[in-house]
């Protein structure tokens, strides 16, 4: 396809001007500065500075202008059935390969489509290398939680107190589970929140009432942690990560997502911020708090005094999915390392979701993690491996795994494709459910999409090698990509 130059104008520069315009903001007002732009998806810059784009759950959104949708009783997005009309190879190159050719899209370009039966080959494979996947990686970490976790258990946040007698100050600890989004405080009125997030405010109030109840009206709080191990940033982080708050450090217990109260940035220690949060609720509640927090474990001897329960892992995922929630996206990783190895670091939790993609049948070669979300530079995968993961999602008969499907975004439509799938063929937009990925150099889009006559297909476009100054125009050719199967009529003759 030839070269366009589209920095002079046209569709693609007009449908991504807000984007440029806030992050121009952001880099002028020192608020992250530049280190932040390069390692972070301008997407994620958004969300901070504008807020969620997405607060409600995926089957609960109505569908964009102009398309007619069937109602459906469950969100998945692709009807399972064993008898599927078959993609007709040819239709699909035609429709697909000259977007593959846009020179903003640099030098290596891998890709794979193929259809959503299990049994039949892979009908377009452009590359047989691995590319940086960005954070089409928590696709892997979606698939592993819904494998060997409960996909409808929530993770808790406790107050345990100390063994004591009489009414003098309780000895109470705040015991972090693993909820990455636990909040600060409950929804504003008229605020919704999705998935419904659990909260500190609501825990010290619970608690204060317990203490009350055993003549108690002093504390002394503690905090524990220590559920995961290692280190709070991954290895294959860019060492500015962490103070340029592009990522909160990794920790089981936090506020938030370890944001400051100006939602901008990252909390250097989120597991005490989140303890001076309940503190703070605590002395609300009624209750005269001694000292400060301080982070020790939890005795064996202690016992509950109240908890909250966060949001069910099959919402979380859907959730980390749908706005490309980095935070949330690496303590899911942490509950999978646990679950399957016993510990709660990054390399307990990518060893096993490797293992748990080896398990299902997807093909693994090549493969390597370093995190869970695709902020290292250092992961790399296959086109196939993204695909079998999309493709057991699909057609494994646990119903739980459809949510890695569920959770998509729907192109020009939900979470981070909302403000995408401006350019290219219309019939695209909506019959299109992808996960994003960019980072420096590097675009990608991998999901579903169906035909104009009704065939399902999976895809996955990958490119590693993008000019910086291509980058908006990359992920454009790749949207244009995946719109295009969607406008295909690609349904084989019988």
């Amino acid at each position: 396809m030839p070269r366009r130059d589209r920095r002079h104008g046209g569709a693609r520069e007009q449908g991504r001007a807000a984007t440029w315009l806030v992050l121009l903001l952001v880099l002028v007002l020192g608020v992250g500065g530049v280190a932040t732009y390069r390692f972070q998806l301008a997407d994620d810059l958004l969300d901070d500075w504008l807020g969620p784009r997405q607060a409600a759950s995926p089957a609960e959104v109505p569908p964009p202008d102009g398309l007619d949708l069937d109602e459906v009783a469950s969100p998945a997005p692709l009807a399972r059935v064993a008898d599927v009309e078959p993609l007709d190879r040819r239709a699909v190159r035609r429709a697909l390969e000259p977007r593959l050719r846009d020179e903003d899209l640099g030098p290596h370009v891998l890709a794979a489509v193929a259809p959503l039966d299990g049994g039949a080959p892979v009908v377009v494979r452009r590359g047989s290398a691995t590319a940086v996947p960005a954070s089409t990686t928590k696709l892997v970490t979606a698939l592993a939680a819904l494998a060997v976790l409960d996909a409808d258990r929530g993770f808790d946040t406790r107050v345990l107190a100390a063994p004591g007698t009489g009414s003098g100050p309780a000895k109470v600890t705040l015991v972090g589970g693993g909820d990455p989004l636990l909040a600060a405080r409950p929804a504003a009125d008229g605020e919704t929140r999705w998935p419904p997030r659990a909260d500190v405010a609501t825990l010290a109030r619970e608690t204060a009432a317990a203490l009350r109840a055993q003549g108690r009206t002093a504390a002394r709080v503690s905090y524990d942690d220590f559920l995961f191990t290692g280190p709070a940033a991954s290895p294959g982080w860019e060492p500015s990560y962490l103070p340029d708050g592009v990522v909160a450090p990794i920790s089981a217990l936090w506020v938030d997502g370890g944001r400051p109260e100006n939602g901008l940035g990252r909390v250097a220690d989120p597991a005490r911020a989140a303890a001076d949060a309940f503190t703070a609720a605590l002395r609300g509640a009624g209750i005269r708090v001694l000292g400060e927090p301080d982070r020790r474990r939890a005795g064996a001897a202690a016992t509950e005094v109240a908890s909250v329960t966060g949001p069910t892992v099959r919402q979380l995922v859907e959730h980390l999915l749908l706005v490309s929630d980095n935070e949330t996206t690496e303590v899911v990783l942490r509950h999978v390392g646990l679950a399957v190895a016993g510990t709660g670091s990054f390399a307990a939790g990518t060893d096993a979701a490797l293992s748990v993609l080896d398990d299902l049948g997807v093909p693994t070669t090549g493969a390597r993690l370093d995190d869970g979300s695709g902020l290292s530079r250092g992961n790399r995968l296959r086109p196939e491996t993204l695909l079998g993961v999309l493709r057991v999602a699909a057609t494994d008969p646990r119903e739980e795994l459809s949510a890695v499907l569920s959770g998509l975004p729907v192109a020009a439509f939900s979470g981070s494709l909302s403000d995408r799938f401006d350019t290219g063929d219309p019939e695209g937009r909506g019959r299109v459910r992808a996960k994003t990925g960019t980072l420096t150099n590097v675009s990608s889009l991998a999901g579903t999409a169906t035909t104009l006559d009704g065939v399902p297909v999976l895809f996955v476009l990958m490119s590693d090698k993008v000019a910086v100054e291509d980058t908006l125009d990359a992920r454009a050719a790749l949207d244009e990509a995946a719109a295009s199967l969607g406008a295909c009529r690609c349904a084989a003759t019988r």
